[in-house]
């Protein structure tokens, strides 16, 4: 038995995929204002909609997955044994659009930081995400 997936299921399964309030965003945000910090979510203002910005250290703050934006050495960063090509040009684009969004945000003056889904739940991973923030 085959598993084929039609166009429709793939586009409802896509559409299960959270692009806001991920289980990460909401660790890291439960953190850093617990830890006394406040910021703005999903500021459409800037580019590539960061998903925390805090205005007044500049600093604009991604939740990146480590399966969409390819998170070097990770265990999470795996690929697709199906529509290899199609998947590798997925993935190279959402890097590139990350490193543009970075280039940009620098440009306007702000600080981009990343943490990875697979580090919000360690707490010095946390706590060195605060200083970075705060350390201007």
């Amino acid at each position: 038995m085959t598993d084929i997936v039609t166009p429709e299921q793939r586009s409802r399964m896509m559409a299960q995929i959270r692009g806001r309030d991920t289980q990460g965003e909401l660790l890291v945000r439960r953190y850093l204002h617990r830890a006394g910090l406040r910021f703005r979510v999903n500021d459409r203002r800037l580019p590539g909609r960061p998903d925390l910005v805090v205005p007044r250290y500049q600093a604009a703050v991604f939740v990146h997955g480590c399966f969409w934006h390819r998170h070097e050495g990770c265990r999470f960063t795996t690929n697709p044994a199906t529509r290899v090509d199609f998947w590798q040009a997925k993935f190279a684009a959402n890097v590139a659009r990350d490193r543009a969004t970075d280039a940009k945000l620098c440009r306007l003056g702000w600080r981009p930081l990343v943490i990875w889904e697979c580090e919000v739940e360690d707490m010095d991973r946390l706590d060195l995400l605060f200083w970075e923030i705060v350390a201007v």
